[in-house]
C-alpha cells in the first residue's frame, strides 16, 4: 500500500476489511466499470457480491445481524469503492443513511422490523428530501401527509432526485404534516415507505417514472416519486412522533456529507493513479512526460490535494464517531474534497491530452462524474454558508 490516503490508528479488523474491499474493487469493479457506465447498466452482480461480503450491514449493530463498524470504517470503504466506480458507492450510501436514521431515531419496533433485513441486503434503502421547486431549502417542502382519521396518512405531492428510487425497497421520505409548530421546519415528518422495486405504478397512489437521464453518475438510477393519495400507517413515522423529520434528516445529511467527501477522495485517487501511470508511460522529446517539470508539478499538486481531502474525511468521521456534532467538519470535508476532486480529475485529464477525450480511456468517465460531487448533499455554496456560520458561532 502506498503512502497516499493512509490512515493512522486503525484496528486489525478495519485493516482486514479495507484490504478485502480493495482487492474486490481491483478485481471485480475496475475491469467492468467503464462498460457498465457507458451502457447505464445497474451493477447487479457487483451489488449481490457486496451483500454477500456484508457491506450492506457494515455499520448496522451486530444485534441486528450487521458488522457494527464505525462511520470511519464506512468512509474508508467508500473511498475504496469510489476509486473503482462512484455509482456503486452511491447505491451503498443511500442504504447506509436509511440504516443510520433507523438506528439513531427509529422505535424499537422499527429497528426490529427493518434493520435485520437491511443488514443482509434483503431490503435496500433510499431517502428523499428534494422536490422539483426546491433544492437545499428543505423547510420549503410542499409534499403533504394528511391524517385520514383512521390511523393512516394520505401523502400527495412530488419528490425529486431520488437516488436508487427504482431499485430500492425501503424509502425514508420527508413530507409536511399538520402536527408540529408554526415554524416551517418543525412540521416535517419522516415516513418509512416499504415498496416493491421497479418503475411505474409500484403501489396504489405511488408512481416512479423512468430514470432521469444524467451526464454522469450512471448505472445507479435517479428518479422522481409521485404521490397521489398514497396511504401509509402512522406506525411508519420514523421514531413514532410527527414533526421530528427535519432534525432527523439533517442528522442523516451530516453522515451523508462525509460519504460524499469520501467518494470525492476515491474518484480523485483514481484520477491520480491514472494520470501518474500515463505520465510514466507516455514519452515526448525522448523521455516520459512525467520527467517534464510542467507535468511533475501537476502530479505534485494532485497528490497533495488527494491527501489533504482524505485527512479531512478522516477527521469528520472521527468527530461523528465520538458522538459529537460534526456539521462543521463534514461541511469542510465535503466542500474541500469535492473541489479538489474536480481539480485532480481535470489535471489528470490534461495529462492524458487528446486521449483523455476518448471514451475508451477511464479518465473520460471520471471527468463526467466529478461534477456531481460539487452539488450532491448540498452545493459548495451551501457548504460555505454552513462553515461560515459555524465558525462565527465559535
Amino acid at each position: 500500500m502506498n503512502r497516499l490516503c493512509a490512515t493512522d490508528d486503525l484496528t486489525d479488523v478495519q485493516r482486514d476489511i479495507l484490504a478485502t474491499v480493495r482487492t474486490f474493487v481491483d478485481e471485480k469493479i475496475v475491469p467492468v466499470a467503464t462498460a457498465l457506465e457507458h451502457a447505464d447498466e445497474y451493477p447487479t452482480e457487483i451489488v449481490e457480491q457486496m451483500k454477500q461480503m456484508g457491506l450492506f450491514g457494515l455499520t448496522i449493530d451486530e444485534s441486528y445481524g450487521g458488522i457494527g463498524e464505525s462511520l470511519l470504517t464506512y468512509a474508508l470503504v467508500v473511498e475504496e469503492i469510489s476509486r473503482g466506480w462512484m455509482s456503486v458507492s452511491g447505491i451503498l450510501n443511500t442504504h447506509f443513511i436509511v440504516a443510520y436514521l433507523l438506528a439513531q431515531h427509529g422505535t424499537d419496533e422499527q429497528k426490529a422490523k427493518y434493520l435485520p433485513r437491511l443488514a443482509t441486503g434483503e431490503l435496500t434503502g433510499a431517502f428523499s428530501m428534494s422536490e422539483p421547486a426546491l433544492g437545499s431549502d428543505v423547510a420549503a417542502i410542499t409534499t403533504t401527509a394528511t391524517p385520514t382519521g383512521d390511523g393512516d396518512y394520505s401523502i400527495t405531492g412530488q419528490k425529486m432526485w431520488l437516488t436508487n428510487g427504482g431499485t430500492s425497497s425501503l424509502v425514508a421520505v420527508l413530507v409536511r404534516t399538520p402536527e408540529g409548530s408554526d415554524r416551517r421546519h418543525r412540521n416535517l415528518t419522516t415516513f418509512l415507505l416499504e415498496k416493491t422495486p421497479g418503475f411505474g405504478d409500484v403501489a396504489p397512489g405511488l408512481r416512479i417514472p423512468g430514470k432521469i437521464e444524467k451526464m454522469g453518475y450512471k448505472g445507479v438510477d435517479t428518479t422522481e416519486l409521485l404521490f397521489d393519495d398514497y396511504r401509509i400507517g402512522a406506525d411508519e413515522i420514523l421514531g413514532g412522533t410527527p414533526g421530528r423529520g427535519f432534525y432527523q434528516m439533517m442528522d442523516g445529511v451530516e453522515v451523508g456529507r462525509v460519504n460524499v467527501a469520501a467518494r470525492a477522495v476515491g474518484v480523485a485517487h483514481r484520477a491520480f493513479e491514472l494520470g501518474t501511470s500515463y505520465a510514466k508511460q507516455r514519452e515526448t522529446f525522448g523521455k516520459p512526460i512525467a520527467a517534464h517539470q510542467a507535468v511533475l508539478f501537476r502530479i505534485a499538486e494532485m497528490g497533495t490535494k488527494v491527501e489533504a481531502a482524505h485527512q479531512m474525511v478522516v477527521r469528520a468521521a472521527r468527530v461523528k464517531d465520538a458522538g459529537e456534532r460534526n456539521d462543521l467538519e463534514a461541511g469542510m470535508a465535503k466542500y474541500l474534497a469535492s473541489e479538489y476532486c474536480r481539480d485532480v480529475v481535470e489535471d489528470s485529464f490534461r495529462i492524458h491530452g487528446g486521449y483523455g477525450y476518448a471514451k475508451e480511456y477511464e479518465i473520460e468517465r471520471l471527468y463526467r462524474e466529478a461534477p456531481m460531487l460539487l452539488i450532491g448533499e448540498g452545493t459548495a455554496d451551501i457548504q460555505r454558508m454552513i462553515i461560515g456560520r459555524r465558525l462565527l458561532e465559535d
